[in-house]
């Protein structure tokens, strides 16, 4: 039996329409939220690099619009320079919205790739995911707490060189509802910073003084999976590991994403040898 289609499904004015409404729903939750969110922000850095990242932010190949691509990374740039040099104090949050802002073309966003009822098309401030994921990733190497997290596939394209990094991308974001936060529940402040050079995004998080813990993200049983329908599927399971800083011991091993998401991209690029 047909699944019966909601709302927002219908056309792109119910979209339009269900979209503002989330938007909307999301100010009244905001106003009425007591979380602490940090003002502060310093051109210096913070002398302690706890995680560092860095990605290529244009993707080509066979049926990738590369002007998609190109206003990705003006996109992510112009991000960038709005949460270069956060410094989030304990007990404070971060908010990925908050800083960023509405991603319309009169605040200088343009068109990039987004995800609309499963479907990768055009639309506007797209490619922010990637920034919103790269920010991610420098969380889940640190104590700090994730307090709001949203997935998408992270199959949106083939693994470069046969590379696999486990949260690699799939990190949704989608103003203003769908937000990525964290909060500083440690002594000591943290501070984001995030640049562009050429093509590449680079990020940090950093800190006055080294945490007493180290992590590590591993992946295990990464394969592809054909559903009966005929798609296809990335699945693998996540896990962080917690380390003692002083004695090198594993404290803690946390499953943190049973992974499977929906492939994206040309079928005929999944490496044979990882469909099960």
């Amino acid at each position: 039996m047909a699944r019966k289609k909601l709302f927002c499904e219908l056309c792109p004015a119910a979209y339009a329409i269900s979209l503002q409404k989330e938007i909307w729903k999301r100010h009244i939750a905001n106003l009425l939220n007591r979380e602490k969110f940090s003002d502060t922000r310093r051109t210096d850095k913070l002398p302690v690099v706890v995680a560092a990242r860095s990605n290529n932010m244009i993707k080509r190949g066979p049926g990738i619009d590369l002007q998609l691509q190109l206003n990705k990374a003006d996109n992510i740039r112009l991000a960038c320079g709005r949460l270069d040099g956060r410094v989030i104090g304990p007990g404070e949050s971060f908010s990925f919205w908050k800083y960023v802002g509405r991603t319309s073309r009169a605040n200088g966003f343009k068109e990039g790739r987004v995800i609309v009822n499963g479907r990768l098309v055009a639309g506007m401030g797209g490619g922010l995911c990637n920034l919103a994921n790269t920010i991610h990733q420098l969380v889940m190497y640190s104590p700090l707490t994730i307090t709001e997290l949203h997935h998408h596939s992270d199959a949106l394209a083939p693994d470069p060189d046969g590379r696999r990094i486990p949260y690699s991308a799939g990190t949704s974001v989608n103003y203003n509802f769908i937000d990525f936060r964290f909060r500083n529940d440690t002594d000591r402040p943290v501070q984001l910073c995030t640049w562009c050079e050429g093509d590449n995004l680079y990020a940090e998080l950093r800190t006055t003084e080294e945490y007493p813990y180290t992590y590590n993200i591993i992946e295990e049983d990464h394969h592809f999976h054909k559903e009966d329908n005929g798609e296809f599927y990335r699945m693998s399971a996540i896990y962080r590991e917690t380390y003692c800083r002083k004695t090198g011991n594993l404290i803690r091993r946390e499953l943190k994403r049973a992974n499977r998401s929906k492939v994206m991209f040309d079928y005929s690029l999944i490496p044979v040898e990882l469909i099960r």
